[in-house]
């Protein structure tokens, strides 16, 4: 026993220095780690934070797109995405339980809110379960969830059911200017799923329109919260929050009317419903500033669903070109105005011309013309022959290729939309110079008919068509940018710019004139129908209703305030008369024109009035006399025999009537018949009074025939036969004339109703 008592002395003596020297180098340890906060040295504050430190993402929100008025067109909302926890450990009182536990309620429940069935979502439930998953989405069925489906879902109290907040892009008003608004959604990867980004949220991006061309300035910019967070990733209480605030985008104020491009959506809807068309494109704007204050097409889509996107991914009015019929004869027609080539009185020969001898001949669109008739009446009538040879004869080629630069026909207007495609003009062979003075072969786009026509109705400064007002700072109200009117180019002159309203406005208003349609009650409108042809396999395309149907015009006429244009691609009309493709235009158009006229207060115009003395009393006068003091008193006289003195007169002596109206005199030789083609039915009345014939008529309008020839004797007793019809019938009348009245060609067919 004494011998392993040293033994156990030096054993104990060395397990002693063993500790004391590890409990020294422990304790140097300790404080060394006090001393310097490091471990191999890596801060412990850091791993700290490494280990219960937390990072959220604060979304910022896409800006926001007004109309010009602040009312709303686009915004980002709340949106929610159902989440299942699937992970056990999540539950920590069993009483309470975090994860779902019951997949087949679960599943069951789920499925009365969201758009999926319960047998798919048990699939989802139990294959992450068995592959081990933390939880599990729902695909796009538990995406974009809606406030109030969120709460009834979370009133049922499901184990693991939670939510994750997200927004979506709104538009609250459906169909709105569709292509020109855009629409936004999640940029996706091949396979169809949403890109998440590092901080773990979508990234938007505009698809079209404003959305698009303005997608950096409405992008906002995430910010960032830290805070400190137990093992679970719950804040602590008393845990340090250091905040990043994000920065919303910009909002876009547009200078489109809500209230004009409502108008235009219902019209537009009332035209699809009844002629089904191929197409609708339609444009408002200001002339004053070239803002748009409306644009719409059909078809359109929904921005919210897509739903109708696939018939059509471009906005017709801007990345669309085509031929565009005879409203580009306004054009034209200023050119020549504006170089003192345009005689309205001259006389020229309708129906056909030849540009050179090697050249088809091109057609008036009723094939045989209307004789000699004078150049306004051509302008009237949309004769082809007189545009072609106003190109040719009157301003030459050069020249008129000059107007179509100034006008803007060669390149984009550089309005703030997206893919925005120039005309194309053909100007090379002389057969394509005088159809590009009518409106065909030659291809441009109807924003740049818009920005052409501002020089037309704004007194010869033609300005850049805008569809943004203003850029603003969501988060300050602080105005970043705002856009001013520019003029372009000033193309023509203020007297050359009236001159041409005024003659516009004869083709609405004469009953020779394409355009009687359009007339508005109150206002002056001043315009010009188009019917184009259409491209097609082999040449353009046949049938009457192949055709696209148009009307640029602007009211009122001395001082307009707004232009509108209109084109109907192929609606379903009936019969056989191409003529009646202003009927579905003129269905647009005049509701438009008229409804946004009234919102902006613009008031009818007076009648004038004009009122002069009464008639005197003409009998015994002479009537070279007679004839003279009438027309010195802005009366058009008519003189019935060729006496010398006169004895008869309507309206009596000592009638108040208006300046212009027709005052009829009855001289002591034989009475003849005058010419009455454009008369009205009541100054036909007074021919009857006066010669005692019997009046009898047939329609409405004015008088087309008369079965008493001009200069024929009258005789008291004598049947008077007169037909009349309105302007339009009138116009359906000669656009219907059959082919072999005409001896037209096939090839001539295609220019039978380029009006």
């Amino acid at each position: 026993m004494n011998k392993k008592q040293p033994y156990m002395n030096v054993g104990a003596a060395i397990l002693f220095g063993i500790f004391g020297l590890l409990f020294f180098v422990l304790i140097c340890r300790y404080f060394s780690i006090q001393i310097t906060g490091e471990v191999s040295g890596q801060p412990l504050a850091a791993k700290a934070q490494q280990k219960y430190g937390r990072e959220g993402t604060l979304q910022a929100e896409r800006g926001i797109i007004f109309d010009r008025n602040g009312e709303l067109v686009a915004e980002d909302t709340a949106a929610y995405t159902l989440i299942a926890i699937l992970d056990k450990k999540m539950t920590t009182n069993s009483k309470k339980p975090k994860h779902v536990k019951d997949p087949g309620k679960t599943a069951h429940e789920l499925s009365k809110y969201i758009k999926m069935d319960e047998t798919e979502i048990y699939k989802i439930l139990t294959t992450g379960k068995e592959n081990k998953k933390f939880q599990v989405e729902f695909g796009k069925a538990g995406r974009d969830i809606s406030y109030d489906i969120k709460k009834k879902i979370e009133g049922l109290e499901l184990p693991g059911i939670t939510f994750s907040r997200d927004s979506k892009r709104f538009y609250p008003n459906g169909i709105f200017a569709s292509h020109l608004v855009g629409y936004a959604e999640r940029v996706k990867q091949k396979d169809g799923t949403d890109v998440k980004q590092k901080d773990g949220t979508y990234k938007t991006e505009g698809r079209m329109g404003i959305e698009k061309a303005f997608n950096d300035e409405l992008t906002g910019e995430n910010g960032k919260i830290n805070y400190e967070s137990d093992l679970w990733g719950y804040i602590l209480p008393d845990g340090k929050e250091k905040i990043t605030p994000a920065q919303d985008g910009n909002d876009i104020y547009l200078t489109i009317d809500k209230k004009i491009q409502t108008f235009l959506e219902d019209a537009m809807d009332n035209v699809v419903k009844e002629y089904k068309p191929k197409k609708i494109i339609a444009v408002v704007a200001d002339p004053k500033t070239g803002e748009i204050l409306a644009m719409g097409q059909r078809p359109s889509f929904q921005p919210k669903t897509k739903e109708g996107i696939e018939k059509s991914w471009h906005n017709e009015a801007v990345e669309t070109s085509f031929e565009p019929g005879s409203t580009m004869k306004i054009f034209t027609l200023a050119a020549a105005i504006q170089e003192n080539k345009f005689d309205p009185n001259e006389p020229y020969q309708s129906g056909s011309y030849r540009v050179t001898d090697k050249d088809k001949a091109i057609h008036d669109h009723n094939g045989s013309g209307w004789g000699t008739i004078t150049y306004l009446e051509g302008v009237q009538r949309s004769s082809n022959v007189a545009f072609a040879k106003i190109a040719k004869e009157k301003l030459g080629f050069d020249t008129f290729r000059e107007y179509l630069t100034k006008f803007g026909f060669d390149k984009p207007t550089g309005i703030e939309l997206p893919d925005e495609t120039s005309g194309k003009i053909q100007y090379t062979y002389p057969s394509e110079k005088i159809t590009t003075a009518y409106g065909q072969g030659t291809a441009i786009t109807p924003i740049q008919q818009i920005q052409a026509a501002t020089a037309i109705a704004n007194d010869g400064k033609m300005l850049k068509p805008q569809v943004v007002e203003k850029i603003v700072n969501h988060d300050t109200g602080e105005t970043i940018k705002k856009l001013s009117p520019e003029v372009v180019s000033t193309p023509i002159s203020a007297e050359t710019a009236k001159q041409v309203r005024d003659i516009l406005e004869t083709v609405v208003t004469s009953p020779k004139g394409t355009g009687g349609r359009y007339k508005i009650d109150g206002y002056s409108v001043a315009g010009k129908t188009g019917t184009a042809n259409i491209p097609g396999p082999g040449g353009y395309l046949k049938g009457v209703n192949n055709y696209m149907f148009s009307f640029l015009g602007m009211a009122p006429k001395d001082d307009p305030k707004l232009i509108v244009y209109v084109a109907v691609q192929q609606p379903e009309l009936e019969g056989d008369d191409a003529g009646q493709g202003a009927i579905p235009v003129s269905a647009i158009f005049n509701p438009v024109m008229k409804n946004s006229l009234h919102y902006l207060n613009i008031q009818p115009s007076m009648l004038e009035k004009a009122v002069v003395n009464k008639l005197s009393n003409l009998n015994g006068q002479t009537t070279e006399e007679a004839v003279k003091n009438l027309k010195d008193h802005g009366f058009e006289t008519v003189v019935l025999g060729k006496g010398s003195k006169v004895v008869g007169q309507l309206p009596k002596a000592g009638t108040t009537i208006l300046e212009g109206e027709k005052v009829i005199i009855q001289t002591d030789g034989d009475l003849t018949a005058p010419d009455m083609t454009g008369w009205s039915l009541r100054d036909v009345m007074k021919i009857a009074n006066l010669t005692g014939v019997k009046l009898n008529s047939k329609g409405k309008g004015y008088v087309t025939q008369q079965n008493i020839q001009p200069h024929a004797i009258l005789h008291s007793g004598d049947f008077l036969i007169v037909d009349l019809k309105t302007p339009e019938e009138q116009w359906d009348t000669e656009i219907n004339v059959k082919d072999d009245e005409t001896g037209k060609t096939e090839e001539d067919k295609e220019e039978k109703v380029q009006d």
